[in-house]
């Protein structure tokens, strides 16, 4: 029982905290600036699996992860649209589309996969994305092994955090998004296009979850393989 205690204070348990973490910080900030602008992105879980899908098998055949991680980006992008071509373009209910989002990129990530690797006895995998410890900060006790000795994308995904902050409240589109989503038909009095405000909001989310997604399986982890 103690042992166990303990080992919620080693410094291995916090700093595989914030690699857990990492996925769940990039998939919140991109339903973030969806909701800013009004949009209730309930396709989440399905562009992160096909995020995964599409960023590890890039990775796989190309041999090169950040190809993996702009296909992964690229991908949850183009989801993006789609969800917005629905909801906003075609007035379809913001529920009833996420959910047609989520089966859609679920169902397309288990084909695509059994079309490119077929059923293998042993899931392909690759070499992830090695930890990157930043010189002199790294060797800070306790803080340095903790968030400092992580991948790329981690750092990545915690620098977005603040960035996402100043442009969505120190930004002129920042400004334009929030009146989007706070009152869409004084935005559109304003002279603001609605449309045009939510569309790209629904491709950076995506592209923030398509990336989400990715991290689990170049970065956490080095497989992709359906349950």
């Amino acid at each position: 029982m103690l042992d166990a205690l303990l080992t919620v204070f080693e410094v291995g348990f916090f700093a595989a905290m914030v690699r857990i973490s990492t996925p769940l910080v990039l998939a919140t900030l991109g339903e973030l600036i969806n909701e800013r602008a009004g949009v209730l992105n309930l396709g989440i879980e399905g562009i992160m699996l096909l995020g995964a899908m599409v960023g590890f098998t890039t990775a796989y055949h190309t041999g090169n992860l950040w190809l993996g991680v702009a296909a992964a980006i690229l991908v949850g992008a183009v989801a993006g649209l789609v969800m917005s071509f629905l909801a906003v373009v075609l007035g379809v209910s913001q529920h009833v589309s996420g959910i047609g989002m989520t089966l859609l990129a679920t169902g397309l990530a288990f084909y695509f996969y059994r079309l490119v690797f077929g059923q293998p006895g042993v899931p392909p995998n690759i070499v992830a994305f090695a930890p990157l410890p930043i010189p002199l900060l790294s060797d800070i006790p306790f803080l340095g092994p903790v968030l400092f000795s992580q991948n790329a994308i981690t750092y990545i995904a915690f620098l977005t955090v603040p960035a996402i902050a100043f442009v969505l409240y120190r930004t002129s589109w920042g400004l334009d998004l929030r009146t989007v989503g706070e009152n869409p038909r004084a935005a559109d009095a304003a002279g603001i296009s609605v449309w045009g405000v939510r569309t790209q909001a629904l491709v950076i989310g995506g592209g923030l979850m398509g990336l989400a997604g990715a991290y689990l399986t170049i970065a956490q982890f080095n497989a992709f393989t359906f349950g």
